[in-house]
């Protein structure tokens, strides 16, 4: 192997090396090592690493503040030639011999002197197949390459880094491992595709890094990684090399959690994790803490899913998750990714299902993350009309690009796939349909037949549910829609959006504006509780009583109610019996099921020293009761999102403040009978229609004193009287408890 120093004096090009008599700048003349020096280069890998030029091959390496460079046989550690600078900027080179080898590089700055292998020296990862699916916004598994990826390449251990900057001028992987200094490790840039990749050996789990971007205006941007596994915990905001150790196994679990069907019991406790119970010294409780903790009192309760505020980093804790910046990462406020999964695992354990609150309509601003990523309108629109969000200060996806959509359903996937969540609550939905969602006359750009409808949108939405149901059979989706858009739970072959539920708000707002009256008032709103009926079947419904109700100066659902502290909790008592024996999913959140009366606070614990108190612990026992209930009853479950499992026996009486229906599960002769008193009056000889003879047990009563009432009921029960009533065959006469609810069966 010849030396390099004698290659370089016998060529006049950019090998050249620098002595006494030539500046100590010499010319530019190599495109490539101009580029590279001006921080611009879009493939250095055309110039840096081995390459076959001239009489031998020749190694380049630029690294800025290095004073000596040595190349190093791998196989051996012997050293095969000192590599001569070729600019101040840091630029050596030379020949190392007449044949290609496996080499190292040790690198010298003063009297430090350091060993690596040579990131140039490694081919692209990404095959023509990445980068076509990722064009055409099919990549659907692009977060298994695009990221950081600790992995063996050659046998050489490293991590691989790829990101969509198609704009950019230059981009380089910076992190504590090269100070920061975006000279140092400048990516391969795929032309057609915009995606800059680089492998970095000897970068490992738990390393932090960013992008520095270059942009076509020349300033320098630092961009988290939107594909990260794993972010800094807030404040901080720099990205985090996560593998398998950190992240969890590559294989999808192998349990899952229960079904959540139209015919099977669906009761969601909504919870926002780091709020939910506070270790002392008001710390949140890690993922580890809440499995622990969280998934026996959920399965205590009887609830059958949980569904977590987002958990994708987000820098503001005071968005609660719906403003984040790595879709990819759990937030380390809690642990580790791989603490997370376990999480989910031991939900499965526990036989408890797991559904993810979806953020994919909106982003924040913050320049760290998603905003004017390669210093252009990249996942946003340009024109604001059609960009930002003004309720929220935020930036709106543009769905009509398709590295957009595809980065957003690889999301949607990663979180089935990786976590093994079983579903997704689709947040903002309506702000996603609606090009004129919460805007003015002439704030808001018109489709291209004039309308208000956002088709991007609408076909992202139909493409995503297609997705998840194709490859997750068992996993759900769920709109947090509040429009009348027709279908939206209905599927995309027959027109509709293609969700598995929606959030039914007209029958929270209805029921609610009803309740928060004093009964005196209640038989002018009656058809307040009636009227959702009328369209209760139009959509496959989730009936939520979520955190929007208890925030923004709305106070808890205990204060909502009127009257004195004991008729509070009567009259929430008999709203949680009539919305468990409603059709329709069910959705609580958390805190509500045991009364929580201060508004939710998201840096604090919920209350719950307020158990010692026996109406507040009466009132857990009775949604715990009615858990049980809406799951082991068949008849209150198997028809949720049918006609055939309900009917009226008398909506009609206002002045009284009373409802009765009846449901019905598949099987004719499986039915309840519900009465609900909603005035503080005791209604003795109350008769109602009932479709059989017979005896018919009281199988709930929410003015129970266990659930801390005044105990008026029917003795366990009452037998029909031969009278017919209300259109039914037979009656019984009840007595109705003071805002109360009963739960009869044959």
């Amino acid at each position: 192997m010849g030396s390099a120093t004698a290659f370089a004096q016998g060529h006049e090009d950019d090998t050249q090396p620098m002595d006494a008599t030539r500046s100590k700048s010499p010319s530019l003349r190599h495109p490539h090592l101009a580029a590279l020096v001006a921080g611009e280069d879009y493939d250095p890998f055309a110039y840096l690493g081995m390459h076959e030029e001239g009489e031998g091959i020749v190694v380049r390496i630029f690294r800025p503040g290095a004073t000596a460079v040595s190349v190093l046989d791998r196989a051996s550690g012997e050293v095969v030639a000192e590599l001569p600078k070729l600019h101040d900027a840091g630029v050596f080179g030379g020949v190392v011999g007449q044949q290609r080898f496996a080499y190292r590089l040790r690198l010298r700055d003063g009297l430090d002197e350091v060993e690596i292998d040579d990131p140039y020296a490694f081919a692209p990862l990404l095959g023509e197949l990445d980068l076509y699916l990722h064009a055409e916004g099919n990549y659907l598994r692009s977060f298994e390459k695009m990221g950081a990826h600790p992995l063996s390449r050659d046998g050489v251990e490293g991590t691989s880094f790829a990101v969509w900057a198609p704009n950019a001028r230059r981009v380089s992987v910076v992190g504590d491992f090269n100070n920061w200094d975006g000279r140092v490790y400048p990516m391969r840039l795929h032309p057609g595709a915009g995606i800059w990749e680089i492998f970095l050996p000897g970068i490992g789990q738990g390393a932090r890094y960013k992008y520095e971007i270059k942009t076509r205006q020349g300033a320098i941007l630092l961009k988290a990684d939107p594909y990260a596994y794993e972010a800094e915990c807030p404040p901080r905001t720099a990205s985090v090399v996560c593998g398998d150790a950190r992240v969890g196994a590559l294989a999808e679990p192998a349990v899952t959690g229960p079904k959540a069907d139209r015919r099977s019991p669906v009761s969601i406790y909504e919870v926002h994790l780091g709020s939910w119970r506070r270790a002392p010294g008001n710390r949140p409780l890690s993922y580890s803490e809440l499995a622990d903790t969280l998934v026996p009192y959920v399965k205590d309760m009887g609830f059958t899913h949980i569904e977590l505020m987002p958990v994708a980093e987000h820098p503001f804790a005071g968005s609660w998750g719906y403003q984040p910046t790595a879709l990819f990462a759990p937030t380390s406020r809690y642990g580790l990714p791989g603490d997370f999964r376990g999480f989910v695992e031991r939900c499965h354990g526990a036989g408890i299902g797991v559904l993810l609150d979806w953020a994919a309509g909106h982003f924040p601003s913050d320049m760290h993350g998603l905003a004017l990523f390669d210093g252009t309108h990249l996942y946003e629109h340009s024109d604001p009309r059609e960009g930002y969000h003004p309720d929220w200060n935020t930036l709106i996806y543009n769905f009509g690009r398709n590295e957009v959509r595809g980065f957003l359903l690889s999301n949607a996937l990663f979180w089935l796939r990786r976590f093994g969540l079983d579903g997704l609550r689709v947040d903002a939905v309506a702000s996603m349909l609606y090009r004129n969602y919460s805007r003015k006359e002439g704030e808001w750009v018109p489709n291209i037949h004039g309308g208000v409808e956002n088709l991007e949108a609408i076909d992202f939405l139909r493409r995503m549910n297609e997705l998840v149901y194709a490859n997750h059979a068992s996993a759900i989706t769920v709109a947090e829609e509040s429009t009348a858009w027709p279908m939206v739970s209905r599927p995309t072959y027959l027109g509709g959006l293609g969700f598995g539920y929606k959030w039914n708000m007209g029958w929270m707002h209805d029921t609610l504006q009803y309740m928060s009256k004093e009964p005196i008032h209640r038989k002018f709103h009656h058809n307040n509780l009636t009227f959702g009926l009328l369209y209760a079947f139009t959509e496959n419904f989730i009936l939520p009583l979520s955190h929007d109700e208890v925030v923004h100066g709305k106070g808890s659902l205990l204060n909502k109610m009127p009257g004195d502290r004991w008729q509070k909790f009567a009259n929430l008592r008999a709203y949680y019996a009539y919305m468990f024996t409603q059709p329709g999913k069910k959705l609580l959140f958390m805190g509500g099921e045991f009364g929580q009366e201060r508004e939710w606070n998201h840096d604090a614990s919920l209350d719950w020293h307020l158990l010692d108190d026996p109406l507040n612990g009466g009132l857990q026992r009775l949604v715990r009761d009615l858990n049980h209930l809406y799951r082991d009853c068949r008849a209150l479950h198997e028809h949720d999102c049918e006609p055939e499992g309900f009917s009226w026996i008398d909506c009609n009486d206002a002045d009284a403040s009373v409802i009765s229906y009846i449901r019905r599960g598949s099987d004719p002769s499986d039915f309840v009978v519900v009465v609900c008193n909603f005035t503080p009056v005791v209604r003795r000889g109350y008769r109602i229609g009932v479709p059989h003879a017979g005896h018919y047990r009281e199988i709930l009563n929410t003015d129970s004193t266990f659930y801390g009432g005044s105990d008026v009921g029917n003795a366990g029960g009452v037998s029909t009287t031969g009278l017919s009533c209300h259109g039914q065959p037979d009656s019984i006469s009840v007595t109705l408890p003071p805002l109360g609810a009963l739960v009869l069966r044959a």
